[in-house]
């Protein structure tokens, strides 16, 4: 709940902030100026909060998420059990257990605080890893919920949101007026519009720029709370066994490669650092 009201408050902050420089500039106290504050205020951090409180509710549906709730196999009741037993080490409420059908080895964790999360994990994962690896990648998962990944990426995500509307507007506005001139016409003109949507998806693209890099940081963090819950050994072992399934697969062969972006540059937007990056920072932290 701290990281909640951390997150409404800091956007607020920006919202008066900005708000004192449109009016220094001569717009603020104007009706448009006003207008442009409110939509910032209701689509930049209002969509992130709406997403972050649905976040659950939508992972269970979209991935068919199965929730354990009265474990009906012994692989579930341990599975279970691991959950418990971290969630209890990692200081936490027990998130809900569920398992996705999936081939692809994966798991992930949501929620919108750290007492009232999921951690789901795929049928894939169980299959192509063993008990170890598995326990690992769960207190990967455990960790990112109490470290409240969720909503510090949320409360980023909605203040850089905040920030790409009103200055993309305002960068519209500007050159608007330059195309305009000495026009007596009061509202703006195509250019405001044209030059704004063209400001917006630029500004985007950096803002995920951003986004993403916290994201890597993130992952890091989890590796290492993995680790502490698991053992360091098994969380390295449990990236190698991803390591071998995603390897033949070129990064840069892939879906980046069909817009011409290079590997290094399409790796500024993954969430996800490259696998032998997460490995050596666990040997180091080990040696």
């Amino acid at each position: 709940m701290l990281r909640i009201v951390l997150f409404l408050a800091t956007n607020f902050a920006i919202m008066a902030v900005l708000y004192i420089v449109l009016t220094i500039l001569g717009i603020g106290n104007t009706q448009s100026g006003t207008g442009l504050l409110i939509m910032a205020l209701l689509f930049g951090f209002g969509g992130s909060l709406i997403s972050l409180f649905m976040s659950k509710w939508l992972a269970k549906r979209s991935m068919g998420v199965q929730i354990i709730t009265q474990p009906t196999t012994p692989f579930e009741q341990w599975l279970f059990e691991v959950v418990q037993r971290q969630s209890a080490q990692a200081g936490i409420q027990m998130p809900e257990v569920g398992i996705f059908d999936s081939p692809d080895p994966n798991a992930f964790a949501t929620g919108w605080n750290r007492n009232d999360a999921l951690v789901a994990v795929s049928t894939g994962l169980l299959e192509r890893m063993n008990k170890a690896e598995v326990e690992a990648v769960v207190g990967h998962e455990v960790s990112h919920v109490a470290n409240g990944d969720m909503v510090t990426l949320a409360l980023i995500q909605g203040v850089l949101n905040t920030f790409v509307i009103i200055i993309a507007r305002l960068i519209g506005g500007f050159v608007d007026s330059i195309l305009r001139g000495d026009s007596e016409d009061s509202g703006p003109g195509i250019g405001y519009f044209v030059v704004s949507i063209i400001a917006e998806i630029v500004l985007s693209f950096l803002a995920t720029i951003i986004v993403m890099w916290f994201s890597r940081y993130r992952e890091f963090r989890a590796d290492a709370g993995g680790a502490r819950l698991a053992g360091r050994q098994q969380m390295i072992d449990a990236l190698r066994a991803l390591q071998r399934v995603h390897e033949p697969q070129d990064l840069s062969a892939g879906e980046f490669a069909a817009f011409g972006i290079s590997g290094k540059i399409g790796s500024l937007f993954s969430s996800h650092p490259p696998l032998e990056d997460r490995i050596a920072a666990l040997q180091q932290a080990g040696g």
